[in-house]
Parts: C-alpha cells; sequence; structure tokens
C-alpha cells in the first residue's frame, strides 16, 4: 500500500494545483469561502491540524482511503473497510448532553441517557488535542431534501472512508450552494481517539455524544460509519417536531400515478429491499419526513445491509454496489477480490453505503405527496403473526407505539441470535423526544388523510418459531406489498386474528391461501395459540409504559383468551 506521507507530498496527487506546503485542500477556487471554512472550524477548536481537505470529490476521497491504508477496492470498484470490534451501532455508548435548554423535553431512560456538560467538555478537548497534527476531511452538505425544512451539515473526518460515506448519504449541494453552505449540524467523527470511561464518565472507549443545544455530534472509537448518519437522524428527529414535521425511520417510494408509500421497520426487516422496487421510484430508504405538504426525504443516498445480497432477490441493489459505494466488513476472495456476500464471519451487519442515484428509477426530488399506503414490517422470529394484516388507525397507533419486531443478529453488538424486542417508532434509539409525542403526529396524519391505508406484514418466520419454520418467501412477500400499495385488498373480506385482533385478508393476488392464516402453517395448533399467548402478553407488558394514552389505543392491542 502506497505510504500515506509520501502520497500527500506528490504535487498531482489531488490535483495539479494542491502544492505540497499547503495547510489546507479546499475544493473550491473562492478565497472567501476557504477562509470561512478555515474560520469556522477554528471557532470550533481546531487548531494545528494537518492539512484540511474540504468536499473532495469521490475519486480523491477514494484515492485517499486507499493511500491511507483504510481498505480496497472490491473488483466492482467499491471500497471494501472492516470497522473493527465496532461492526453495528453501539446504543449503550450513546449520551445527550444534559443542559437547561433542553433538559425537560428529553425523554431520560436506558436509551437517552445524560452526561453532563463538564465531562462533555472535557471530552471535547480531548478529542481537538487529538486532532492536532492530523489530516482532517470535511464533507459540507444537507439533511432534508424539502428546501422549506433543509439543514446544512457538516460532517469533520479523520477517516477518507468516512467521508466519502457522509458524501454519499447526506445530500451533495450544487457548487453554488456550497459557496453559500451554513452549517447548522456539525458531527465530528474521531474514531482513532478512545475515551477514557472514569474521566468522561461514558461506558467505554466509544462514544457517540448529542449536544442539543450547540447543534453539535461528537463521535470516538468506533469506526462503524453508520454512528455519523444515525446521529444526524436523532438531530433531526428533535428537531423537525418543532416545524410541526413528523420524522420517521422508514423507507419510501412513488409509483407511476404519484401514489406514494412508507415502509417502517427496525434494520433487517426489509425497508431497504422492499421499497426498491423497479415499478416505483426510490424517494428514500430510511429517514424520512413527514410535513402538511407531504413527505420528503432526510438523506441523498442509501446504507443497505448486504448479507445473502443477490442479484436475483435485490437486483437495485445488487447494481448499485459499483465504484463510489462503501462496503462495510464484506469478505473478498484475497486474488479475485469478488465479494462473497453470503459470508457473516465479520458480522451478519455487513453493509453498504451509495447514492441514490445509483438507484436507476430514484426520486431526484426526493420529495412525495401524503402517502396512500403505509407499511409496518416486523421480522417475528416466532411465527406468530400474520405475514400481512390491515390496521385500523388506532392499531397502527398501538403498533406503532410497541414497534415489535425480532432483533436479528450483527444489528447491535453483544447480539448472537433473534430477540424479541420492542422499539416505539421503530427506532426508540433515535428519538429523543417522548414517543408519545411522535405517535400523537402520526395520529393526527391519519386523520387528516383517512385515505391512508396502514398494514402490517411480517416478514419473518412461518411453520413454527426461528430454527422450527422458515421464513417468509421474499416473492410472497413483494406480492403482498404489490397488493397493498395498488389497493388489491379493499374488496377483500377480512377476519380479526383471535389474539391480535388485527385484520387478516382471506386472500392475496400470487400469494398460497394457507399461508396468510399463520396457525394452519403449524404442524401443532395448539403450539401455535401457547406461542401468539406468549407474545401478546409480552405486547401488554410492553404497553403497561403507555397506558395513560387514550383508551381506544390502549385497547387495540391483543387479548388473550
Amino acid at each position: 500500500m502506497t505510504d500515506w506521507n509520501l502520497a500527500k507530498n506528490a504535487v498531482a496527487f489531488y490535483s495539479p494545483k494542491f502544492a505540497p506546503d499547503q495547510s489546507t485542500y479546499l475544493n473550491s477556487e473562492n478565497p472567501i469561502q476557504k477562509s470561512s471554512v478555515l474560520q469556522q472550524l477554528q471557532t470550533l477548536g481546531f487548531k494545528n491540524s494537518g492539512r484540511i481537505y474540504h468536499n473532495l470529490s469521490v475519486p480523491q476521497l477514494v484515492e485517499a482511503a486507499l493511500a491511507k491504508g483504510e481498505g480496497c477496492l472490491a473488483s466492482n470498484g467499491a471500497l471494501v473497510v472492516e470497522t473493527g470490534k465496532y461492526t453495528g451501532r453501539s446504543p449503550h455508548d450513546k449520551f445527550i448532553v444534559d443542559e437547561p435548554h433542553s433538559h425537560d423535553e428529553i425523554d431520560w431512560n436506558h436509551l437517552n441517557v445524560p452526561i453532563s456538560e463538564e465531562n462533555f467538555h472535557r471530552l471535547y478537548q480531548r478529542v481537538l488535542a487529538y486532532t492536532q497534527g492530523r489530516d482532517l476531511f470535511v464533507f459540507d452538505g444537507f439533511v432534508g431534501a424539502d428546501p422549506k425544512y433543509r439543514f446544512g451539515v457538516r460532517v469533520i473526518n479523520e477517516l477518507a472512508s468516512h467521508n466519502l460515506f457522509a458524501h454519499q448519504l447526506f445530500i451533495r449541494p450544487a457548487g453554488s450552494e456550497l459557496a453559500e453552505h451554513q452549517a447548522d449540524f456539525t458531527v465530528i467523527s474521531i474514531p482513532g481517539f478512545q475515551g477514557d470511561p472514569e474521566e468522561e464518565g461514558i461506558h467505554s472507549e466509544a462514544f457517540i455524544v448529542l449536544h442539543l443545544s450547540k447543534r453539535l455530534v461528537l463521535i470516538g472509537g468506533s469506526r462503524y460509519a453508520g454512528e455519523i448518519k444515525k446521529s444526524v437522524f436523532s438531530l433531526m428527529n428533535y428537531f423537525m417536531t418543532k416545524r410541526n414535521v413528523l420524522p420517521m425511520h422508514g423507507a419510501a417510494n412513488i409509483d407511476k400515478n404519484g401514489h406514494t408509500a412508507l415502509f417502517f421497520g427496525l434494520s433487517g426487516t426489509g425497508k431497504t429491499t422492499l421499497s426498491a422496487d423497479p415499478e416505483h421510484r426510490l424517494i428514500g430508504d430510511d429517514e424520512h419526513g413527514w410535513s402538511e405538504e407531504g413527505l420528503f426525504n432526510f438523506e441523498g443516498g442509501c446504507y443497505a445491509k448486504t448479507i445473502r445480497l443477490s442479484s436475483e432477490h435485490e437486483p437495485q441493489i445488487f447494481a448499485a454496489l459499483r465504484f463510489g459505494a462503501l462496503l462495510e466488513n464484506v469478505v473478498l476472495d484475497p486474488l479475485t477480490r469478488i465479494p462473497d456476500y453470503a459470508d457473516g464471519s465479520l458480522t451478519e451487519n455487513t453493509r453498504a453505503a451509495y447514492p441514490l442515484s445509483y438507484i436507476p428509477n430514484c426520486s431526484v426530488s426526493g420529495i412525495g405527496s401524503h402517502p396512500k399506503t403505509i407499511i409496518f414490517l416486523t421480522a417475528d422470529a416466532f411465527g406468530v403473526l400474520p405475514p400481512i394484516a390491515k390496521l385500523t388507525r388506532e392499531q397502527a397507533m398501538y403498533h406503532f407505539l410497541s414497534g415489535y419486531t425480532s432483533k436479528l443478529a450483527g444489528t447491535e453488538r453483544g447480539i448472537s441470535a433473534p430477540q424479541v424486542t420492542f422499539s416505539a417508532c421503530f427506532g426508540q434509539c433515535f428519538f429523543p423526544l417522548s414517543p408519545t409525542v411522535y405517535d400523537e403526529m402520526l395520529g393526527d396524519r391519519l386523520k387528516q388523510h383517512p385515505e391512508t391505508e396502514v398494514y402490517l406484514i411480517n416478514t419473518g418466520w412461518s411453520g413454527g418459531p426461528y430454527g422450527v419454520g422458515e421464513r417468509i418467501a421474499i416473492k410472497h412477500t413483494r406480492a403482498m406489498v404489490s397488493a397493498a400499495l395498488h389497493g388489491e385488498l379493499k374488496q377483500v373480506p377480512h377476519t380479526p386474528h383471535p389474539i391480535f385482533r388485527i385484520l387478516v385478508p382471506k386472500g392475496v393476488p400470487g400469494v398460497p391461501p394457507e399461508i396468510l392464516d399463520p396457525q394452519n402453517t403449524w404442524h401443532d395448533p395448539e403450539a401455535y395459540r401457547q406461542q401468539a399467548q406468549e407474545l401478546a402478553r409480552q405486547f401488554i407488558e410492553n404497553f403497561q409504559q403507555f397506558s395513560s394514552l387514550r383508551p381506544e389505543i390502549v385497547a387495540a392491542g391483543p387479548v388473550i383468551p
């Protein structure tokens, strides 16, 4: 691998105009802009840094990452990196600064953990000291496709590969926008710096700290790039509510008639796979806002799981993995560099980051109308929930607050087998406010748009629990999604599930009718009933935290005969 110090002293490495005695290289000929960026970094406390590389192009960032030994190229042209022991998000290392401006608003719990301003300041100063003499990569862009609700975001990275991630995941500015860019949010990600739990009051060497009044995120100790995007998502989940926008952990697409669909679900439930449909234009795969005008994407890229990815089942995602994409923890053949997407030896949570433009029929604007269909996705590892069911407005609010799925292996550290999880709003760890705030906003939107239909789709197991039954075939799941999106279930009779009371259709085009009633797929009906009652009991127990909600929402949950 080329030595980084030699590479950066080569005048032609980035540009013929890049002289080795420059203290900064900014991707702009505007001296006012250069001065402004440097001044803003100094205001943040950065001093005596190495070179500062601002808004480099994709080839430049790939070259820098290769020269620094951060990764290698796959046969498809993607940059491949390994993230070390942090192969997924580390939610127990995330903190929110406990400061007067936001203290009374935050839903303090085991996921929204406070850190004192004193400890934050101590940690921040140590990070700044660590960066002295080190090169930094800066990306300026946007979060929020609708200009009315857009925020400027600045991401400062130690790693070129992380800056490539930011470049591909956030909204890239046009030349004129870059010249006038203002950083409303700032993310500082320095994975080489390791925190000290005894000194800074954190839990490990890794930390993700949000300071809401400063609109600042500080990340260290982890090379998992997903922490960058999810921390900005957490900021949006706080600030969007103040502008009457419902922030959502979900994907969205739009059909040829202009009808939009929302897909909610935790990691591994199929948001990215099911929303990337050749017959629909993809608005976005993970983070959206629902305003009074309609839907809009927060991001400019996708962050897809790649474990067992295939060109047959996910052709659009498979084709998007090319030069400019970033692959995390994907194993390569040592000679051919061909990715082995079936190899989960590093982690089941292998990932790919790429811009939306790599999806051929993406929505260029990132904006859609009010959703015609909403789909809640769950991967039920116990084989209990039906593969598809329609929800009333109250049931939608109940299941939105429940956010049930079986957490899959590798998505977070320490998860080695599927386990029951309830994550309010299908992503509670990303939401600083009480889940009921977002649930009431969803209920208001559904009341304002009564034509919107809500479905619960189980992408998990049928015929028995994990290890006994089989995962529902993706072709059948796609057929159910298609039927819901195209209104093919409106005239189909529905039967309430005897325990969960959600409305199960009698038939779905292209789906074997015998799998629609999950009890029929089990060899022992009594075993199914006991398993269903156990899951219902966990639903009811979890929902006790929301017992003060309106009675009709509490009553929309399951009952145990």
